[in-house]
């Protein structure tokens, strides 16, 4: 999938199309849309015409058709793959800096905010939030990128108000 200085061909306009997705899902209230995620896993796995795009389509209209007969399935049968997903999603916390309590604490509050709370949004929130406030609090507050601090200002306004 990637070129000959390791970046993926042809990138931009799949991405483009999956901010304007994930845009207009937010703005109508829907889910996020994952189009490039999509396509990424079709070319990987050797899909690289439109009848890739065709198919997964149809596997899509047949779900929306079938989704009655879907929500027949109990939550207790979806379970397991769910507790396996979120297994495989811990890995990437073994990379973190252990040493580091300034890293390892706002990881710490999003992986264990997120069930308590019932919100992947608010996990993250309290993380963002006390990254921002123990950087400040231990004088590390030239780490902080702008935006960063923007957006833990702006998800803290939703736990004041």
């Amino acid at each position: 999938m990637l070129d000959e200085e390791g970046r993926i061909p042809r990138v931009k306009p799949a991405l483009f199309a999956d901010a304007i997705g994930t845009t207009m899902g937010a703005v109508l209230g829907t889910s996020t849309v994952t189009t490039y995620v999509e396509s990424a896993s079709g070319v990987a796995e050797g899909g690289r015409t439109g009848l890739t795009a065709l198919s997964t389509s149809v596997c899509f209209l047949l779900a929306l058709v079938l989704a009655p007969v879907f929500l027949m399935i109990p939550p207790a049968a979806t379970a397991s793959a769910l507790v396996v997903v979120g297994a495989m999603m811990m890995t990437p916390i073994a990379s973190i800096r252990m040493d580091d309590m300034s890293e390892l604490v706002p990881v710490f509050l999003t992986v264990t905010m997120i069930p308590f709370t019932y919100s992947i949004a608010e996990g993250i929130a309290f993380g963002m939030i006390s990254y921002v406030v123990i950087k400040v609090g231990s004088g590390r507050w030239k780490d902080l990128n702008w935006f960063v601090v923007f957006v833990a200002a702006v998800m803290s306004l939703r736990f004041v108000l």
